[in-house]
Protein backbone atom coordinates (compact mmCIF):
# COMPACT_ATOMS: atom_id res chain seq x y z
CA UNK A 1 0.00 0.00 0.00
CA UNK A 2 2.85 2.06 0.78
CA UNK A 3 4.31 1.61 -2.33
CA UNK A 4 1.37 2.66 -4.35
CA UNK A 5 1.15 6.31 -1.88
CA UNK A 6 4.46 6.67 -3.14
CA UNK A 7 3.76 5.96 -6.79
CA UNK A 8 0.76 8.60 -6.69
CA UNK A 9 2.99 11.22 -4.84
CA UNK A 10 5.67 10.86 -7.48
CA UNK A 11 3.39 10.71 -10.38
CA UNK A 12 2.51 14.67 -10.66
CA UNK A 13 6.38 15.02 -10.02
CA UNK A 14 7.42 13.11 -13.35
CA UNK A 15 4.45 14.12 -15.50
CA UNK A 16 5.27 17.71 -15.08
CA UNK A 17 8.99 17.39 -16.50
CA UNK A 18 9.25 18.83 -20.19
CA UNK A 19 12.68 18.69 -21.65
CA UNK A 20 11.34 21.79 -23.99
CA UNK A 21 9.88 23.94 -21.25
CA UNK A 22 13.22 25.65 -20.68
CA UNK A 23 13.81 25.93 -24.22
CA UNK A 24 9.99 27.34 -25.47
CA UNK A 25 10.03 29.43 -22.23
CA UNK A 26 11.03 33.46 -23.92
CA UNK A 27 7.67 35.34 -24.68
CA UNK A 28 10.03 37.55 -26.89
CA UNK A 29 11.05 34.99 -29.21
CA UNK A 30 8.01 32.89 -31.25
CA UNK A 31 8.93 29.40 -31.97
CA UNK A 32 9.46 27.96 -35.63
CA UNK A 33 10.14 24.79 -36.88
CA UNK A 34 13.10 24.24 -38.95
CA UNK A 35 15.77 21.58 -39.86
CA UNK A 36 19.07 22.52 -41.62
CA UNK A 37 21.80 19.59 -42.53
CA UNK A 38 25.15 21.03 -42.38
CA UNK A 39 28.36 19.75 -44.71
CA UNK A 40 31.19 20.70 -42.66
CA UNK A 41 32.58 19.68 -45.73
CA UNK A 42 31.50 23.05 -47.51
CA UNK A 43 33.77 26.04 -47.42
CA UNK A 44 30.92 28.01 -45.67
CA UNK A 45 31.19 25.84 -42.91
CA UNK A 46 34.42 24.61 -42.49
CA UNK A 47 35.04 26.65 -39.59
CA UNK A 48 33.11 23.77 -37.31
CA UNK A 49 35.59 21.40 -37.69
CA UNK A 50 37.59 23.48 -35.00
CA UNK A 51 36.66 24.32 -31.27
CA UNK A 52 35.33 27.93 -30.74
CA UNK A 53 34.70 28.85 -34.70
CA UNK A 54 31.12 30.04 -34.34
CA UNK A 55 29.17 30.23 -38.06
CA UNK A 56 26.19 32.36 -38.48
CA UNK A 57 23.49 30.65 -40.87
CA UNK A 58 21.16 33.67 -42.39
CA UNK A 59 19.35 31.27 -44.48
CA UNK A 60 15.43 31.79 -44.97
CA UNK A 61 13.10 30.03 -42.56
CA UNK A 62 16.26 29.02 -40.55
CA UNK A 63 15.27 30.31 -36.94
CA UNK A 64 14.11 33.97 -36.56
CA UNK A 65 16.95 36.21 -37.73
CA UNK A 66 18.99 32.95 -38.37
CA UNK A 67 21.29 30.64 -36.11
CA UNK A 68 24.89 30.39 -34.69
CA UNK A 69 26.49 27.01 -34.08
CA UNK A 70 29.43 26.54 -32.69
CA UNK A 71 31.96 23.55 -32.14
CA UNK A 72 32.69 23.59 -28.11
CA UNK A 73 34.98 21.12 -28.29
CA UNK A 74 33.32 18.93 -26.64
CA UNK A 75 29.83 18.66 -28.98
CA UNK A 76 28.04 21.65 -31.65
CA UNK A 77 26.09 24.01 -29.65
CA UNK A 78 23.43 25.91 -32.21
CA UNK A 79 21.54 29.08 -31.10
CA UNK A 80 18.77 31.67 -32.20
CA UNK A 81 20.81 34.62 -33.87
CA UNK A 82 18.13 36.92 -32.04
CA UNK A 83 18.65 39.09 -28.66
CA UNK A 84 16.87 36.91 -26.18
CA UNK A 85 15.74 39.64 -23.93
CA UNK A 86 14.48 42.39 -26.64
CA UNK A 87 11.43 42.32 -28.35
CA UNK A 88 12.32 41.51 -32.06
CA UNK A 89 13.22 44.66 -33.90
CA UNK A 90 15.81 45.75 -36.23
CA UNK A 91 18.50 45.65 -33.48
CA UNK A 92 17.47 42.34 -32.58
CA UNK A 93 20.31 40.54 -34.46
CA UNK A 94 23.49 39.20 -32.43
CA UNK A 95 26.18 40.05 -33.53
CA UNK A 96 29.19 37.57 -33.20
CA UNK A 97 32.45 38.77 -31.71
CA UNK A 98 34.54 36.17 -30.82
CA UNK A 99 33.17 33.75 -28.41
CA UNK A 100 30.38 35.80 -27.97
CA UNK A 101 27.33 37.08 -29.78
CA UNK A 102 26.18 40.58 -28.66
CA UNK A 103 23.00 41.69 -28.50
CA UNK A 104 23.39 45.31 -30.64
CA UNK A 105 20.11 46.61 -29.13
CA UNK A 106 21.56 47.05 -25.14
CA UNK A 107 24.87 45.68 -25.83
CA UNK A 108 24.46 42.62 -23.87
CA UNK A 109 27.23 39.67 -24.35
CA UNK A 110 26.14 36.10 -24.28
CA UNK A 111 28.76 33.52 -24.09
CA UNK A 112 28.39 31.12 -26.96
CA UNK A 113 29.78 27.96 -24.72
CA UNK A 114 27.16 28.30 -22.28
CA UNK A 115 24.27 30.78 -23.72
CA UNK A 116 23.93 32.85 -20.78
CA UNK A 117 24.38 36.35 -20.78
CA UNK A 118 24.02 37.48 -17.21
CA UNK A 119 19.69 38.53 -18.04
CA UNK A 120 16.86 36.72 -17.26
CA UNK A 121 16.58 34.67 -20.57
CA UNK A 122 19.75 32.69 -21.98
CA UNK A 123 19.84 32.53 -25.45
CA UNK A 124 17.56 29.84 -27.72
CA UNK A 125 18.64 26.93 -27.98
CA UNK A 126 17.74 24.35 -30.94
CA UNK A 127 18.67 20.63 -30.76
CA UNK A 128 21.45 19.45 -32.73
CA UNK A 129 22.16 15.61 -34.23
CA UNK A 130 25.52 15.06 -35.22
CA UNK A 131 24.65 12.52 -38.77
CA UNK A 132 28.42 11.73 -39.17
CA UNK A 133 32.19 12.75 -38.75
CA UNK A 134 31.41 16.28 -40.95
CA UNK A 135 27.50 16.26 -41.04
CA UNK A 136 25.46 17.98 -38.11
CA UNK A 137 21.35 18.42 -38.36
CA UNK A 138 20.17 21.68 -36.36
CA UNK A 139 16.39 21.74 -35.89
CA UNK A 140 13.59 22.43 -33.78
Amino acid sequence: MKQYLLLLFLLPFVAACDKDEVRNNNPYLPSYNFSIDINMDLPLYTPLQFTANPVVITQAGIGINGIIVMNTGSGYVAYEDSCPNQELSSCSRLTVDGINAVCPCDNTPYNLFTGDGGLKYRLRVYRVEVLGPKVIRVYN
